[in-house]
């Protein structure tokens, strides 16, 4: 297998915490959005859609998504359940997976990329380039504040988003608002439960990854 990774963008991040939650080590190779490498022929072979991450099973099956990645290296490697141990957790961690990438980092993402000068013309991750809406920038932190109300009233008398252990749905939501930063919304104690629980998976080893 093959991980194409991004050490400065959140969404390969999940997969790296992912991967290092399970202790499994997969060979890496980087690619530098900053530098435009998503967009070079080479990668582009690998991956029309010129994003990250990207994981090349050994089938030779280039695996796009994050949620897909997940599911795979849960199947290959399933010690330390990440995807939930229950029908009932398995469907919940999806879903509160896809909650946080539709409300949580898809609005930091528009937040961020239609507002930065440096992105002007790169509104859109991917080949074809769009120029920014203004006004979704400020919808997006309109939505992220709802984003951490909705976190924060999930966490309450709960240590996790799902279950009794870190799953992927803790990941994605942790690098969700970790990434916040960029547009100046960090997590604090108007949050408390979802500060406690973005405290905790801070001080795991894997967010270092």
């Amino acid at each position: 297998m093959i991980f194409y990774d991004c050490k400065t963008a959140p969404s390969p991040r999940r997969t790296r915490i992912f991967l290092a939650e399970k202790s499994v080590a997969i060979e890496t190779r980087e690619i530098n959005i900053g530098k435009g490498e998503q967009l070079s022929e080479e990668f582009l072979t690998i991956n029309p859609r010129a994003t990250v991450p990207v994981l090349v099973t050994d089938d030779g099956v280039a695996l796009t998504e994050n949620v897909a990645i997940a599911q795979y290296v849960e199947e290959m490697f399933p010690q330390t359940p990440l995807m939930g141990q229950t029908p009932t957790e398995r469907a919940e961690v999806l879903m509160w997976n896809a909650i946080s990438e539709s409300q949580g980092l898809l609005p930091i993402a528009d937040a961020l990329r239609n507002a930065n000068p440096h992105m002007k013309g790169r509104a859109v991750t991917g080949p074809v380039n769009f120029d920014q809406i203004p006004e979704l920038a400020e919808r997006g932190l309109d939505r992220v504040r709802l984003y951490y109300e909705m976190l924060d009233h999930r966490l309450e008398d709960r240590d996790f988003l799902v279950g009794d252990a870190i799953s992927l749905a803790d990941i994605t939501a942790f690098v969700a608002c970790d990434f916040a930063k960029v547009i100046k919304m960090r997590v604090d104690d108007t949050h408390p439960n979802l500060n406690a629980w973005y405290q905790a998976i801070k001080a795991r080893p894997s967010a270092l990854a």
